[in-house]
């Protein structure tokens, strides 16, 4: 499918929501409707074309993100599908960053959901233009207004409702068009690939009135040009409405607002329409920001085929025939195969051998790739998840990623020594693979070390280690990933003085450790003087000092949130060394924090249970049983939603305690809230347990 569509006729999005709101099944219809496929897929059958990894199809859920591409009303749409389980949210974070405009799958029963939180906020991070599509309208309980209700109230967002359903439930039969005043009846027997367009039904005319009234009351507040008319008294037009919508839209100030239902294949169209009307082009979006290697300097780079070439590599996959596989977003130029271009992250030039037009799993080969285009790209020796590739003469470094820390932890180890000598390279493929994947050596015990955002994450790259990579290995029990931190203000001082081959080495550091406020991470300050500690031993100091707070002096979990001051030191003309410089460091920093009131920190997740009434007693008072806090309850259709804090080590192991509480009939969901101190009760258990006391 190669590009021959217009710049401005081009769309980058995303389909993003919390799990089972039913992306994946919204992007099949996409597909369908377009003529990309010939028949959408089933999750529950797992038969669809965009989850096509074993684990995604066995557990009917998304796991990584995938890609594909599709036309619509001579318009090219190149389609993200990302994950909905908090565990994946780096695929979706990594998503956002190429993609020029979302659409937000809430779930007509549930409104916004705690993942739904999630990405929302990652996309306003972005500053990524929005629609929104209320899906499941044919489920019992659904309920459209509530769940755009929910938009506002858990979102801030300010939703522009442009259909109203016909019906809820099992009588949800289309949609009214608040622009068009008319309703759409899509035909069951074709799927919705043809539908009826009929008069709003007699019940429905006067809501369908009121609610067109105020869409276009919300249009004339954000919009200078509609609110000369609406002064005036005089009725926009379709072109005028569908114009402002669009800059509202784009100006983040408004969110347009649909339903259907996806698996019953009705509202889908409308969406695709919705996305061609309304989300941006790659003109659209504000010329990409990067540094200038030449000289420092921040400059732009217009959207453009006959600018220099520069891309984000933001996805990486191991491919077994070809190497690395790096998914493309081309900010500007164009890039053809064959050619060579430069890695500015690491300097190194790269031959891209081939270019790729991906479908999920599927590939076309492109001759070319031009501004605005998604793709994949084969032949990299050398290359990470948020490195910009440019032209070697104009080399521009774009904004690295950044992924959350992983939480949770277990040790693994090989079966067998045949399985010992696949396992580095094995591992070391899936972190390359993902950002939020690390794998690290013990120092204590020797053992290899696999951290994640959660059970299911880790679970499923031991799968993945097993099926993909012929690994057979034994894993540990999960563990929570502790930290440390300090609560008082401390001065410390180390000396450093050692005689080797009759020549004396000294340094002398002085440190203030200071605590800092939540997710501030280790900052570092330089107070003294040349005559104290001479500048060209200051980055040593900071390199060492800043390393050392990856090992905690608790229990040996990474030390966060301080502040480290460089107040003082002396050195010794024609002794001092970077090596004493780097000891004295550690050493001041370790004992600063010993007497700084060091404490445990632990992550505290933010929980969403989903429970019938009959069991809200039993769920909440085992809740407060294990640290848990109730903060909040409401009521969803049948169900009561539990709102609750509490500690991760609390949740191992909870989906089945939670079944057992509510015969079956529970769920939850949830994420990481912050980390906070642990109970010194708890606390002390603790370092009981992890020093063998």
């Amino acid at each position: 499918m190669p590009r021959d569509i217009a710049l401005r006729s081009v769309r980058n999005i995303g389909i993003m929501a919390h799990i089972d709101a039913g992306k994946t099944t919204t992007t099949e219809r996409i597909l369908y409707y377009t003529g990309r496929v010939h028949r959408p897929g089933n999750v529950d059958d797992g038969a669809t074309q965009m989850d096509y990894m074993e684990q995604e199809r066995e557990r009917g859920i998304t796991i990584t993100s995938a890609a594909t591409t599709c036309t619509w009303r001579d318009h090219r749409i190149n389609i993200i599908d990302t994950p909905g389980h908090v565990d994946f949210t780096a695929e979706v974070e990594r998503s956002l960053r190429v993609l020029d405009g979302a659409v937000a799958v809430f779930c007509g029963v549930g409104g916004v959901e705690p993942q739904s939180e999630t990405v929302w906020k990652q996309a306003d991070r972005y500053e990524v233009p929005r629609i929104a599509f209320i899906n499941k309208m044919d489920r019992l309980g659904a309920d459209f207004e509530r769940a755009v209700q929910s938009m506002v109230e858990r979102l801030g967002a300010k939703p522009l409702r442009l259909t109203l359903p016909i019906g809820a439930e099992d009588s949800y039969r289309g949609a009214i068009d608040l622009l068009e005043m008319n309703a759409r009846v899509e035909n069951e027997k074709d799927m919705g690939l043809t539908f009826e367009t009929e008069e709003i039904p007699a019940g429905l005319v006067a809501e369908a009135e009121a609610a067109r009234d105020q869409m276009v009351e919300e249009l004339a507040e954000v919009d200078e040009g509609l609110m000369e008319l609406y002064l005036a008294e005089e009725e926009p037009t379709l072109e005028q409405l569908k114009a402002g919508i669009r800059r509202a839209t784009l100006a983040g100030h408004l969110v347009p607002v649909l339903c259907g239902t996806a698996l019953k294949n009705k509202g889908v169209q409308k969406l695709i329409d919705a996305i061609v009307d309304y989300l941006p082009s790659p003109e659209d979006r504000p010329a990409v920001e990067g540094v200038r290697q030449k000289d420092g300097e921040t400059v732009e780079r217009a959207p453009g085929d006959e600018e220099p070439f520069c891309a984000l590599a933001f996805k990486i996959l191991a491919d077994p025939f070809s190497g690395k596989l790096a998914f493309l977003r081309v900010y500007s130029g164009r890039l053809e195969a064959g050619k060579t271009v430069m890695n500015v992250n690491t300097g190194k030039r790269e031959r891209i051998q081939r270019i790729l037009l991906m479908h999920a799993d599927k590939r076309e080969d492109l001759k070319e790739a031009r501004t605005g285009d998604i793709i994949a790209a084969v032949g990299f020796k050398q290359i990470r998840t948020g490195d910009t590739l440019a032209v070697q003469e104009a080399p521009l470094l774009l904004e690295e990623m950044s992924f959350a820390e992983p939480v949770i932890y277990m040790a693994i180890e090989p079966r067998t020594k045949a399985d010992q000598d696949k396992l580095g390279a094995a591992l070391q493929s899936l972190a390359d693979e993902d950002p939020s994947f690390h794998v690290r050596k013990d120092a204590d015990s020797g053992q290899t070390v696999i951290w994640g955002m959660g059970e299911l994450h880790l679970e499923i790259l031991v799968d993945r280690l097993q099926r993909e990579h012929k690994v057979a290995c034994n894993v540990g029990r999960p563990q929570v990933a502790y930290r440390e931190t300090i609560r008082k203000e401390t001065v410390s001082r180390a000396e450093y003085q050692r005689d080797a081959a009759g020549k004396t080495n000294f340094a002398q550091v002085e440190l203030t450790l200071t605590p800092g406020e939540y997710g501030t991470g280790i900052t570092f300050v330089n107070e003294t003087g040349e005559d104290r500690v001479p500048a060209e031993f200051v980055p040593f100091v900071e390199d060492s000092a800043t390393q050392a707070c990856s090992t905690g002096v608790l229990a040996g979990y990474p030390l966060v949130d301080l502040q480290i001051r460089l107040t003082g030191g002396k050195f010794a003309e024609g002794e001092s060394t970077e090596m004493g410089f780097r000891n004295a460091a550690v050493n001041a920093l370790w004992d600063g924090a010993k007497d700084a009131e060091p404490v445990l920190l632990e992550p505290v997740m933010a929980v969403d249970l989903t429970v019938p009434a009959d069991f809200v007693g039993d769920v909440t008072g085992h809740l407060n049983a294990n640290r848990g806090r109730v903060i909040g309850m409401e009521q969803r259709g049948r169900d009561q939603v539990v709102q609750a804090e509490v500690p991760l080590v609390e949740m191992f192991g909870y989906a089945t305690r939670l079944r057992s509480l509510t015969q079956g009939r529970g769920s939850y969901s949830m994420q990481l809230a912050r980390y906070e101190a642990v109970p010194e009760r708890v606390a002390a258990e603790l370092l009981r347990h992890q020093t063998g006391a």
